[in-house]
């Protein structure tokens, strides 16, 4: 990309990495009322960006676009966003000092947000990449200790303390009924106009023996893309068999349902981690994007 100057007025697009612990926000989508990430993070920007006079835009213009969004208690590791602004404000960033662009927006922006809210790195988005239509997959994991003696108090907010034991082996064998293009309208909230056709890559059970989550059983779920509570439910709706109070049987009666099943009891928000978000080479960001917003219908899965 060539050098924006301050008479410049072609637009950067900012690609934003950031890891949020969500106990505390109302999801990522800005709601009247409530605290959300997105509202935080769109308040740190008006506070930091300072637009060219003449533009005719203020910086309630430049809205972030994010890749992924959260529930309400949900964390994140890994999630991206992009937000778009003036080169001119691009090159006031830095002021007086001998900073980037780039790092002089990642430095500003971490001096203004909460602690709950980190943004590791800022770079600028090459051609055609959007931080939401672009991606070509996420990584959620979903964590729960189901061994009173390794219950710990300080990764409470983001681990399920799960009272009955549970067989990772079934859990893993239920899991990977469910993985493939299908649809997932059984384990999802209902959204108007939205599909919930997904393509479930991995949805994979572990029991770690190192690292921060030995002992833990850690569930891993990928997907191009998930529609609204899909992980929890899923989650939710896989636990019930591991815990032996379900079979097979059931769990395919309920993943063949056109409508949000009521007999799953959908798992809890804080033990769900946004933790990767994937995209194809720069040189095909522009044709993902393009493939994302093309409406899927059941017509697929014939």
């Amino acid at each position: 990309m060539t050098e924006v100057t301050l008479e410049s007025t072609e637009v950067v697009r900012a690609r934003l990495d950031f890891s949020y612990d969500g106990t505390a926000f109302s999801g990522w989508a800005a709601q009247p009322g409530l605290r959300t990430v997105q509202d935080e993070l769109e308040a740190a920007l008006r506070q930091v960006v300072r637009l060219p006079d003449g533009t005719g835009l203020s910086v309630a213009d430049a809205r972030v676009t994010v890749a992924g969004r959260t529930d309400a208690g949900v964390h994140a590791r890994g999630q991206v966003a992009h937000v778009d602004m003036p080169g001119a404000a691009w090159e006031r960033l830095p002021g007086r000092s001998d900073r980037s662009p780039a790092d002089a927006l990642r430095a500003r922006l971490t001096g203004v947000l909460p602690a709950d809210v980190v943004v590791r790195a800022v770079t600028i988005a090459p051609p055609g990449f959007d931080a939401r239509f672009s991606a070509s997959e996420r990584r959620y994991a979903y964590r729960l200790c189901d061994s009173p003696e390794l219950r710990d108090p300080l990764t409470r907010g983001h681990v399920v303390w799960h009272d009955k034991p549970l067989d990772t082996e079934a859990l893993a064998a239920a899991s990977a009924t469910l993985t493939g293009l299908r649809d997932f309208a059984a384990f999802c909230k209902a959204r108007e106009g939205a599909t919930t056709i997904r393509d479930l890559v991995e949805f994979s059970w572990a029991r770690p023996v190192d690292g921060p989550d030995a002992g833990l059983v850690v569930a891993t779920v990928r997907a191009d893309a998930f529609c609204h509570s899909m992980v929890r439910g899923l989650v939710g709706a896989v636990l019930a068999v591991g815990e032996g109070r379900r079979d097979i049987d059931w769990l395919s009666a309920i993943a063949g349902g056109s409508e949000r099943s009521q007999a799953i009891a959908v798992a809890p928000a804080h033990g769900l981690t946004l933790e990767h978000v994937s995209y194809p080479a720069d040189d095909e960001l522009a044709a993902r994007a393009d493939a994302t917003r093309a409406r899927r219908t059941r017509d697929e899965l014939a």
